[in-house]
């Protein structure tokens, strides 16, 4: 982080193991998702998802915002809800329609959330997302000097 002043990885404990965000991501409660109006205005929500796979799940609405900007560019980003201890996530979305996706998908949700019990159906009449990562970045911020860490797929 030049234009910050921070200095070499040896200036702190180092860059992250790609475990530690991928660990953040499982972990996270909410995360944020970032999509683009047609006019290229970005459009920021709260989700509720899952990592799968390497890559986040989360469902929303099949004529929702985020369902239509994504339809028409499926390029994104998503962060993790934790702001000091962030990652971001930069990456495609694909819609997935597969049932043994969305009752994977569906177990995941149940087992996150406790208290709720989703059914297949209900998340098959909604639009169900993946997020595929192309790069990522992440921190710690009790090391911002030696945390810093970007990642490319």
């Amino acid at each position: 982080m030049p234009d910050y002043g921070i200095r070499p990885p040896e200036a702190g404990t180092g860059l992250l193991p790609w475990a530690w965000a991928a660990e953040q991501l499982a972990a996270a409660h909410d995360y944020w998702v970032c999509t683009s109006w047609p006019d290229g205005r970005p459009h920021l929500t709260p989700v509720w998802g899952a990592w799968l796979d390497g890559s986040l799940w989360f469902s929303c609405g099949p004529r929702s915002r985020k369902t239509r900007n994504l339809e028409r560019d499926p390029r994104c980003s998503v962060a993790t809800s934790d702001p000091r201890r962030p990652v971001v996530v930069s990456g495609t979305a694909e819609r997935l329609t597969e049932p043994n996706d969305i009752a994977r998908y569906t177990a995941a949700s149940n087992e996150k959330y406790p208290g709720y019990d989703y059914t297949v159906e209900f998340f098959a009449a909604n639009a169900l997302w993946r997020v595929v990562p192309d790069s990522a970045i992440g921190m710690i911020e009790d090391d911002f000097t030696g945390s810093p860490t970007r990642w490319e797929f």
